[in-house]
């Protein structure tokens, strides 16, 4: 097996392993899984965050507010050059908020966001530098008239 395949195979299990963690609401692993200091990450109608407190911070407070949440990734295309990744996906997202009564389960929602998460190669494995999410706001299909 070529080295260039081992690495976007790697670069692969390191960008489910996030959003396994974010499914599971595992703090502590997804924090592990961002380098320390200059990082960036855009959610889905969010400003631009910077830096790994500020970061963190918001995966948390996402955490804390999403009683369910899993990702269907697909078209993931993953591109390694020396020591960073690049790796493209859309996110299909179901999720469900708090709910009124204890016990249940909120509404569900589907949610499309195209995704770019950027790796870097340290010594302790493929760390993520940045993540910026787009929702997916127009439907690709085209219309009977053949128009977009």
């Amino acid at each position: 097996m070529s080295a260039a395949r081992t690495d976007r195979e790697s670069v692969e299990q390191a960008n489910t392993a996030l959003y396994e963690a974010m499914e599971q609401g595992d703090f502590e692993t997804l924090s592990g899984m961002w380098l320390d200091g200059d990082v960036s990450c855009v959610h889905p109608g969010w400003p631009v965050l910077r830096g790994h407190n500020e970061v963190l911070r918001s995966y948390a407070l996402i955490m804390a507010n999403t009683d369910y949440i899993q990702f269907f990734l697909t078209d993931v295309e993953v591109t390694v050059e020396d020591d960073t990744a690049l790796v493209t996906c859309t996110e299909n997202i179901l999720s469900g908020g708090p709910a009124d009564e204890e016990g249940e389960l909120g509404p569900l929602v589907g949610q499309l966001v195209v995704a770019t998460n950027v790796f870097r190669r340290t010594a302790d494995g493929w760390k993520v530098w940045s993540h910026h999410g787009s929702p997916v706001l127009a439907d690709t299909q085209e219309d009977e008239n053949g128009e977009g």
